[in-house]
């Protein structure tokens, strides 16, 4: 019984990406290891970016950073 977690940030996927990413991930399995699907279970767990952090800082500020840098050029 396989299990996937996916982890994205909240950002706005939408259903339809969601579903690609849970049929890819289980068809993965399904030819990679010669898993069942219907014993395959895929959970997507959306993260908001002030709850994720790279290097000490939450995704929010360095996205803010990189927005504020690219339009001081």
């Amino acid at each position: 019984m396989p299990f996937v977690n996916i982890r994205i940030t909240r950002e706005g996927a939408t259903a339809e990406q969601k579903k690609q990413l849970i049929e890819g991930a289980t068809q993965l399995l399904v030819d990679v290891l010669g898993k069942n699907p219907a014993t395959t279970f895929v959970i997507i767990d959306e993260v908001e970016t002030d709850n994720w952090g790279i290097g000490g800082q939450n995704v929010t500020e360095l996205r803010a950073a990189a927005k504020n840098s690219s339009t001081l050029v």
